[in-house]
């Protein structure tokens, strides 16, 4: 049960409302994580305001990738279904790739260093060793992409944490839930 009573649809403030026409649009429905930042447009504002600056950021197979990889090892089931239903009908990536995926692996090498990457940044709060840093570089990944990898870490780590704290119940397909963090 969630910890903050998720408003309806037409119950969010007036200034979340041009979002969630967004979100509507672009998914179908509005899930309740958004309906929930919605309690507080600056937070869904500023959510939307990174999420729409990073989705220029790496390609959409990556972006989610990573969004799988940072899920996986936050713990947060939430994202991870979200996440899933997204890879499977926006990006089209097959579930033998979602599952590597949320292991912090893909099977595109360059892929490979990114996913890997924003795991470790996560495992180690972004104290990464030289090494870790290098395998991106030596990917063929630029400078710029290495900081959007980190940036696009904490935009997914944001949604963990809310979801993870809220315990906001899912509203997408259930997928097999996250490894015991």
């Amino acid at each position: 049960m969630s910890r903050i009573a998720i408003p309806g649809r037409d119950e969010a403030p007036a200034e979340s409302q041009p979002i969630l026409d967004n979100i509507n649009k672009m998914l179908g429905f509005v899930p309740n994580h958004y309906r929930l930042m919605s309690i507080s447009p600056n937070v869904l504002g500023g959510w939307a305001g990174l999420m729409g600056s990073l989705s220029k950021a790496l390609d959409l197979k990556t972006r989610e990738g990573i969004a799988l990889a940072v899920s996986e090892a936050n713990g947060c089931d939430y994202c991870l279904a979200a996440h899933s239903y997204v890879s499977t009908n926006l990006a089209k990536i097959p579930p033998e790739e979602i599952d590597l995926n949320r292991q912090g692996r893909s099977s595109d090498s360059k892929r490979q260093a990114a996913v890997a990457f924003a795991k470790a940044l996560i495992e180690t709060r972004g104290k990464l060793s030289d090494a870790q840093f290098a395998a991106v570089k030596d990917a063929g990944w630029t400078d710029a992409s290495t900081l959007e990898m980190i940036a696009l870490t904490a935009q997914f780590l944001l949604t963990n944490f809310v979801n993870n704290a809220v315990r906001t119940p899912i509203d997408f397909p259930e997928v097999r839930p996250a490894k015991a963090v």
